[in-house]
């Protein structure tokens, strides 16, 4: 059962007693995301508890959290699931995420350093070798870094809170359905993106960056392999 294969890999036998309920959420996001723990899978507070070495209490506060951001259900009858994938969240998700971004660019094009475009350069490298090498989670995680160097030079903490409290449930719609083929655009996008970045073009900047986004939405929605 893949719910206990998670727990036995858990990286502690128990957590710092500093921050219960943030450290047990960390864990358990990453799990959710990293499809570890697969859609519709269900979540028992009690074993988790014990797992972790530590009371209901700070995992019941961390499946809250869990459940106001969308990854995880909580039912009538007190059963708990992983939150399924759904085309339709999935189409949402990317709009929200390819204006987010977009905006991001726009704010952070004029305050781009030359280290900046540097580290754009460099992750949109490591981009292309993980795509080679058919490394999904690689791939996702560069992905992502390359455009929050621009929320990065933006400055801006409302716009880094929305896009983390969203990204989640991209990246594991993007896990879900991920094949080199939906990947390999971006890398020319992101090509496209630093050259206006270094014009200063930062409308072009914008829209090259809201097109990728949504273009990589359009891809994967478009995949073999039904949400579940």
């Amino acid at each position: 059962m893949r719910y206990i294969g998670f727990m036995n890999k858990l990286p502690f036998s128990k957590v710092n007693r500093m921050s219960l309920r943030d450290q047990v959420y960390i864990v358990l996001k990453e799990a959710i995301i990293s499809l570890e723990l697969a859609p519709g899978e269900r979540i028992h507070d009690a074993k988790l508890a014990d797992s972790f070495g530590v009371s209901r209490t700070p995992v019941r506060e961390a499946l809250k959290r869990l459940e106001d951001e969308g990854l995880i259900q909580a039912f009538p009858g007190s059963v708990t699931k992983v939150a399924p994938l759904r085309e339709e969240d999935a189409a949402h998700a990317f709009v929200v995420v390819a204006s987010l971004f977009g905006l991001a660019a726009r704010l952070g094009c004029s305050r781009l350093q030359a280290e900046h475009l540097e580290r754009l350069e460099a992750t949109n490298e490591r981009l292309l070798t993980a795509l080679q090498q058919h490394n999904a989670p690689v791939a996702l995680e560069e992905d992502t870094l390359f455009h929050f160097i621009f929320v990065e030079a933006a400055a801006n903490p409302e716009l880094k809170e929305a896009l983390e409290r969203i990204l989640p449930k991209v990246r594991r719609i993007s896990l879900a359905k991920f094949s080199s083929v939906a990947g390999f655009h971006s890398v020319e996008d992101h090509r496209d993106i630093i050259s206006a970045a270094r014009e200063g073009d930062e409308q072009k900047a914008g829209e090259l960056t809201e097109r990728n986004w949504l273009t990589l939405g359009a891809l994967l929605a478009g995949m073999k392999g039904d949400f579940e």
